[in-house]
């Protein structure tokens, strides 16, 4: 071996490779370590561009059988070419360093989306399903399955794409026994989302990704996993042997078709399951088309390449996701009462989450927030405009929306919904106020938006001292109370019983009822303050 290979090796073995070049790449700085590989930034010298470097970690590298699977799988990995999968460059071996080069995605994966953000609305959960769908569906075309669906390994990009990353645990259907490793504490996924066939260590075959898609999307939806427990064990007999709680009762808001979809993704028998991927894809799109979105695109795989050019567009403020995830807990308890009913749930998921799957495979390491651009540009369909705005969460976002899709009623006015919370959470009182005011006028069929109007409004006045005036708005909210979302709905029980206390008013015996029926464990005797 050359002295600059005893001298990258040893490098390797002692830790940071930032600043070292590995034939074509130069690394710039480590973004994240897991239990089985570093990943780095890096910039590919021949070509310009940015990519992420995943390198074995030393320790592995002299496991033949392992150095064998990552070069196999990854190999694999890279023949899935497809809009909304993550792409393999290159496989190699430098120096005595093993390395995949890979497309460096930067933005958010969805776990971190939804401790920041909350719940996605439900169009933008069947945006996301929609295109996880799609890369499955490839995959399974390829004869790959993926074996680690999860929020995870979902990333949501800076131009409105989503994208599933991380193939490590993809295995070939009809590989040999020979190669069924488990090193690293890679033991067959993540137990929150295993199929219940991965944990009894059965074949495995698309129709388990479809059920760990399907207990991605219920998280998504419900603000936690279906399952939970104190121990990895625990939660992986429960995907066995217990049914999980029905969607619609855990969000009575959600379109029932969208309910069923995903309760059929998570049968406990393979064969209950959607056989394929595209079989789900065609549920979504009959239940797009029966009102709950826009037109379904004619092809699956839907991102134009006007649309994938904006991936070129990389940002340096990648770097502060550590700082960013160090002091979540701090920024949750400086929010104000009504803002940590907004982020407990997504918190409390994510909390709960690392604690079950500690000691399993590490999350997906390329996790980094993008800055947002200048300049929102004009996307194709009203819906990935609405995704791009729902990631970069900014004014200008959210009235790109409006703007550019004017005629699309449904994205521009849930656009218009997201910019009234941003200002809200922004405490910027006086403009929250004015668009909560102008869905309280909407008439028409549209009693939601009306609904979402009236409690904004009453939300705002309760945040202002205005108690009075908050509680008589939420007089006229009464008969339309049952078309707010869970989301809205938590926060009229809060301004209520916040009004009632400022007031020093007893609890009407009619609140009390919604509030038992919403929220039962939450609810108080009738006639108590």
């Amino acid at each position: 071996m050359s002295d600059s290979a005893d001298d990258s090796a040893a490098l390797h073995q002692n830790g940071d490779l930032s600043g070292r070049q590995l034939g074509d790449y130069r690394l710039v700085r480590r973004l994240g370590r897991g239990g089985m590989a570093d990943v780095y930034l890096a910039e590919q010298l021949s070509l310009r561009r940015q990519i992420a470097l995943k390198v074995l970690k030393s320790d592995l590298a002299h496991d033949e059988n392992y150095v064998k699977r990552f070069h196999m799988e990854a190999r694999a990995a890279a023949s899935l070419v497809h809009a909304n999968i993550v792409q393999i460059h290159e496989v190699g071996r430098i120096d005595e360093v093993h390395f995949i080069a890979q497309e460096y995605v930067p933005g958010m994966n969805l776990k971190e989306w939804m401790t920041r953000r909350g719940l996605p609305e439900p169009k933008m959960a069947m945006l996301i399903l929609r295109q996880v769908a799609a890369a499955l569906q490839r995959a399974a075309e390829q004869g790959i399955v993926h074996r680690d669906i999860k929020p995870e390994n979902v990333m949501l990009t800076q131009s409105g794409e989503v994208k599933v990353a991380d193939f490590g645990l993809a295995r070939v259907m009809g590989e040999g026994p020979g190669m069924n490793v488990t090193q690293a504490g890679v033991t067959m996924g993540t137990p929150l989302y295993m199929s219940p066939e991965q944990v009894e260590g059965k074949p495995l075959d698309p129709r388990s990704d479809i059920y760990s898609l399907g207990v991605t999307c219920y998280h998504m939806l419900a603000g936690e996993t279906p399952f939970k427990g104190e121990t990895a064990l625990g939660v992986a007999v429960q995907h066995l042997n217990v049914q999980p709680p029905r969607l619609e009762k855990v969000r009575p808001d959600l379109p029932p078709g969208l309910c069923r979809i995903v309760h059929k993704m998570l049968a406990k028998s393979p064969g209950d399951r959607y056989p394929t991927a595209r079989d789900l894809l065609k549920d979504l799109r009959a239940l797009q088309a029966d009102g709950f979105g826009d037109a379904w695109p004619d092809e699956l795989h839907d991102w134009s390449p006007a649309e994938l050019s904006a991936l070129n567009s990389r940002s340096e403020a990648t770097q502060r996701l550590d700082s960013l995830m160090k002091t979540e807990a701090l920024v949750l308890k400086r929010q104000p009462q009504w803002k940590r009913y907004l982020l407990f749930g997504a918190a409390a998921a994510f909390l709960l989450g690392a604690a079950i799957a500690f000691g399993t495979r590490e999350p997906f390491l390329l996790s980094q927030p993008a800055t947002h651009p200048a300049a929102v540009e004009k996307k194709e369909t009203a819906e990935s405009q609405f995704l791009l705005a729902s990631f970069l969460n900014t004014e200008d976002a959210w009235r790109a929306v409006m703007s550019y899709f004017p005629k699309d009623k449904k994205y521009s006015t849930a656009a218009k919904q997201q910019l009234a919370w941003l200002f809200l959470e922004q405490d910027d009182y006086a403009r929250a106020l004015q668009l909560f005011d102008e869905f309280a006028h909407m008439d028409g069929v549209e009693t939601q938006y009306r609904a979402f109007g009236l409690a904004g409004r009453a939300v705002v006045l309760s945040l202002q001292g205005k108690y009075d005036q908050s509680a008589r708005v939420l007089i006229d909210l009464v008969p339309l109370r049952d078309k707010l979302d869970s989301k809205m709905s938590r926060m009229v029980a809060s301004v209520y019983r916040k009004n009632q206390t400022a007031l020093n008013q007893k609890t009407s015996d009619e609140w009390e009822q919604w509030l038992q029926k919403s929220f039962p464990s939450e609810a108080r005797p009738a006639g108590t303050t």
